[in-house]
């Protein structure tokens, strides 16, 4: 039986500004791009939330709900050090720390020789660390998995913790409603719904190869999940699966050729991505990505080993003749290979261009 901590920072980079400037704290705030720039809302605090503000939120939209709100553009170099911070109390009690993202990990504690193998003491320890040593909260969850352990986490934010005992996870994931499963999104849960289930005692009616059967490989993933199966395990090297730029433009793109006048300012952005995170030998994909002046998207993308400027350009072609209208974003990117020595690329290293990129990806 595992011990699993998922441990998630409260508003992260909302939370370091606070830190940083006290004046901040009890007022609305929020991280993100510039209105008139289409930006995008990176994290607020919980005096936002208030008012409904929530990540990916444009920030025209957020201002329009809190005319107050402060928003501060961000400053990666400030959250990644705090990050470093935050990485290195956690492997103080465990090598086996699975990141996420600059404020979110997993760890497994089941070995771990602190506080006398208490996964729960061990949470509490590395909580009070975080808020000392770096100074902002951060919630825990603590359970037999990892798909427990996150939903865990979540359940007592702010500044909270909540445990998962082996003899409690049944009824616990039971209760659950089945947009709470990993990978379920809206879509999916509204199927589920029309199937008669609402949560995950409903879900446990159906076996797996009817599960199979109407959701493909996926079924068994729902069946396992719904009774509070999951054999994933803490893995510390976390594979990069692609590396990408994008450009939101503060006046949509009105046509192809004006397209491709963007992207060769892409092309270099891209190319030194892909350098500073040493990732030339495991180019496998190129991909385009656009999103259209009426928010629909899609993205072309074929088999490549090399970034290659002409097949960007053709792809490009191809995916702007599936909408012919104003383009209001562009991006490019590279897929990576599965082989194993990808793992060694760097988890932050080039992940994150700017707050607005990433959430409004």
């Amino acid at each position: 039986m595992r011990k699993i901590i998922h441990c998630d920072c409260d508003c992260f980079y909302a939370a370091v500004e606070m830190r940083d400037d006290p004046s901040l704290r009890g007022r609305p705030l929020a991280v993100g791009g510039r209105p008139d720039q289409r930006g995008v809302i990176a994290t607020c605090n919980y005096e936002a939330r208030k008012f409904g503000i929530r990540s990916a939120m444009s920030t025209a939209q957020a201002l329009q709900r809190c005319p107050d709100l402060i928003v501060l553009p961000p400053a990666m170099d400030k959250y990644r050090t705090a990050s470093k911070q935050i990485l290195a109390i956690y492997r103080d009690y465990t090598d086996l720390v699975e990141p996420l993202s600059l404020d979110e990990a997993y760890l497994d504690v089941t070995h771990s020789p602190h506080f006398k193998g208490s996964a729960t003491l061990i949470a509490q320890d590395i909580r009070a660390r975080i808020a000392q040593d770096v100074g902002i909260t951060a919630s825990a969850g603590v359970a037999p998995n990892k798909f427990i352990a996150k939903i865990a986490s979540d359940w007592n934010k702010p500044d909270g913790m909540f445990v998962i005992r082996p003899q409690e996870v049944d009824a616990f994931v039971a209760a659950l409603p089945v947009d709470k499963l990993f990978g379920v999104g809206k879509v999916t849960a509204l199927k589920l719904k029309k199937l008669g289930a609402s949560t995950c005692a409903d879900l446990r009616s159906w076996s797996i190869v009817e599960l199979q059967r109407r959701f493909g490989k996926f079924g068994a993933s729902l069946h396992g999940l719904c009774r509070g199966i999951d054999l994933r395990e803490v893995s510390p090297s976390r594979e990069r699966k692609s590396i990408s730029v994008e450009e939101t433009f503060v006046t949509d793109v009105p046509d192809l050729a004006a397209c491709l006048a963007q992207l060769p300012a892409l092309f270099d952005k891209l190319g030194e991505r892909v350098r500073r995170a040493k990732a030339e030998r495991h180019i496998h994909k190129l991909f385009i990505k656009i999103r259209f002046a009426d928010f629909r998207r899609t993205t072309a993308e074929c088999v490549g080993t090399v970034l290659d400027y002409e097949q960007f350009g053709k792809l490009l072609y191809t995916a702007y003749q599936r909408g012919r209208k104003p383009v209001r974003l562009l991006g490019a990117g590279i897929r990576l290979s599965d082989e194993d020595d990808v793992n060694q690329l760097g988890l932050f290293g080039a992940e994150i261009a700017s707050a607005r990129e990433t959430t409004d990806a």
